[in-house]
């Protein structure tokens, strides 16, 4: 996980998931690997048919199943450092009996409620609520938001660093993003640059030229690249602590835009500048999409902007908070999210500014530095 790891997950973590849990009636969470698991140990587990699993129940001390040819590799992750007991299993062994057991052991009775984490596989989720017929089956996303949704300053510094790497890699696109270059090939320079700048590993390349701009979730394609285009470059990365960026700007290629695209796009500019502005603590994450939303709309752009304002980010490219309407959740200090409101022209072109900001105790911290306003490349 990175030689930083062990200053980011203490076993305070562990006993925090325990107190929500048990705060929330849950009698024991089960989490396989993911994002869940590496944020409480550091453990970033490969997920396989072989069940890895932390088991964390209300009472009794916590432990982690695995199979025993990975058991070293736990001992040299950071959750060799955490004093947990480890189970190892043979290959001959039902690792979901061995959960059952270790619960019901501790808990001095056959568990009522089981949480398991959001991406766990269902054949592991059925095989521990098999073991527990009796269980109530559930999910453990509320307690693992309550911990994850905001961020310590050592993990605001993990999101900055990953901030300042992606900027990098978009302070270098006239390198790549030319007249006469497909999609494809300019996603492949980005994504060799991602781990140039100081990524371990690549999430996503969104190229989206000419009316492939309007589809944000674009993928990279053979169209090639036209003089006059626009171009929505989307890109992020992992860090080696795991943790993620996220940064979109939208490019002119070959020549400034007309004054419609000018006019649209100013707007845009506003309207994500606006919501980053309106971010300080107590302001809801609705509120947040709305500031974004209203000045679309008013505007006449606001059939154009068809997605949330933005998602929360960490471990997960995508986690809470979400900045969507219908969420009322106040902002905290140390939360950390995108702001990326976009304006879509079906068949034509599109485009978006995306920064990932963190709350801070009396107003907002952007991640991101690079220039917020149509970015005219010669081609």
């Amino acid at each position: 996980m990175g030689s930083r790891a062990g200053d980011l997950v203490t076993i305070d973590r562990v006993h925090a998931a325990r107190a929500v849990a048990a705060e929330r009636g849950v009698d024991v969470v089960v989490l396989t690997p993911g994002s869940d698991l590496r944020y409480l140990t550091g453990y970033d587990a490969h997920a396989m048919e072989r069940l890895t699993a932390l088991v964390v129940p209300r009472s009794g001390d916590p432990l982690l199943v695995v199979p025993r040819l990975e058991a070293p590799m736990v001992d040299a992750s950071p959750a060799g450092a955490l004093g947990l007991q480890v189970h190892a299993w043979d290959e001959t062994d039902d690792p979901f009996a061995v959960v059952a057991r270790e619960v019901t052991a501790r808990l001095g009775a056959a568990p009522a409620r089981v949480a398991v984490g959001a991406r766990t596989w269902a054949e592991h989720a059925l095989g521990v609520h098999r073991a527990l017929p009796g269980s109530v089956l559930e999910l453990a996303t509320p307690v693992l938001d309550r911990l994850r949704v905001v961020k310590t300053a050592p993990e605001v510094e993990e999101l900055a660093a990953a901030g300042a790497a992606i900027d990098r890699v978009h302070a270098r696109m006239g390198e790549w993003l030319r007249v006469g270059r497909t999609e494809a090939e300019v996603g492949a320079d980005i994504a060799a640059a991602i781990l140039a700048e100081g990524h371990v590993g690549v999430d996503f390349t969104i190229v989206g030229s000419g009316p492939n701009g309007a589809s944000p979730h674009h993928e990279l394609s053979d169209r090639v690249v036209q003089a006059g285009d626009l171009v929505v470059v989307d890109i992020g990365g992992e860090t080696a602590t795991g943790y993620r960026s996220d940064c979109t700007r939208t490019y002119a290629v070959g020549g400034e835009p007309g004054p419609e695209v000018a006019e649209w796009y100013a707007v845009l500019q506003d309207a994500q500048e606006a919501a980053v502005a309106a971010v300080r603590p107590g302001v809801t994450a609705e509120a947040v999409d709305a500031v974004a939303r209203d000045r679309i709309t008013a505007a006449g752009w606001g059939e154009h902007f068809i997605h949330r304002t933005g998602h929360g980010i960490g471990l997960d490219t995508h986690e809470a908070p979400y900045i969507v309407a219908g969420n009322d959740l106040p902002l905290e200090p140390g939360m950390a999210f995108s702001v990326e409101p976009g304006i879509y022209l079906a068949g034509r072109c599109g485009a978006r500014i995306e920064d990932i900001v963190v709350c801070t105790d009396d107003g907002v911290r952007a991640l991101n530095q690079g220039p917020r306003e149509l970015v005219v490349l010669a081609g």
